[in-house]
């Protein structure tokens, strides 16, 4: 497994299929989006009481959505992989359903665990991100438990350290100025707008790139530890 063939497949799986990953990701950011341009809204009139409640609704809506979206990406990917795409996109939320919640204590744990390793120093931090990169396929497609997903996350990336990691950052800083340089071309409009449709047109065209690097990344990884693993034959 090489940088090179993850992001290519990425990209063509991207590219190919661009409508369909575009759509899911629009349906959770349309909603995270509209909570945080309406407490935007309710901050800027001094209305205290709306922007505490619209903040902790933007907050759950925000983790719950990202999750959501996280897991449904692994559907689509593993879906998409044989070259045709046959879910609905109503199947493919659905089937990620049962794993919401073990995703958000996954999620949860490993923010913290990132978090912690970032504050004590940057290494240990990006150590982490690196080894606990693929819990959500591992959750999603093994059912995997949470705890245990962390370990089976760890043993997946073993020996493909530097790649993973390559993976990770390269998909982070493209992502991040792609939706930076489209979210700008939105900045004309009024706040409200900017924020809930210029923020939800970008992240809906950019964040689904880096999800299907992670997704096919994961099923890579898999594929190389049973060519490992497979008995050779005399």
């Amino acid at each position: 497994m090489s940088i090179g063939s993850v992001l290519d497949e990425a990209w063509t799986l991207f590219t190919r299929f661009f409508m369909r990953f575009f759509l899911i990701a629009l349906v959770v950011f349309a909603a995270i989006n509209l909570v945080y341009a309406l407490l935007v809204t309710a901050i800027s009139s001094d209305n205290d009481g709306a922007a505490v409640l619209l903040g902790l609704l933007g907050l759950a809506t925000a983790v719950i959505g990202a999750t959501w979206l996280q897991g449904a990406f692994v559907y689509a990917v593993q879906d998409a992989r044989d070259g045709t795409f046959d879910a609905s996109i109503g199947e493919i939320f659905s089937r990620v359903s049962p794993a919401i919640v073990p995703l958000l204590l996954a999620s949860l744990l490993a923010g913290l665990g990132i978090a912690c390793g970032f504050l004590l120093l940057v290494v240990p931090g990006l150590f982490l991100i690196t080894i606990w990169s693929v819990i959500a396929p591992v959750i999603v497609v093994e059912k995997t438990r949470v705890l245990e997903a962390f370990g089976r996350s760890r043993e997946l990336v073993r020996g493909h350290g530097w790649t993973v990691f390559g993976i990770v950052i390269i998909t982070a800083l493209l992502s991040g100025i792609a939706s930076a340089l489209l979210q700008a071309a939105f900045s004309w409009l009024p706040e409200f707008f900017e924020i809930f449709v210029g923020s939800t047109i970008a992240q809906a065209v950019v964040a689904p790139f880096g999800a299907i690097a992670i997704a096919v990344m994961y099923f890579r990884l898999r594929e190389t530890q049973s060519e490992v693993a497979a008995p050779v034959e005399a």
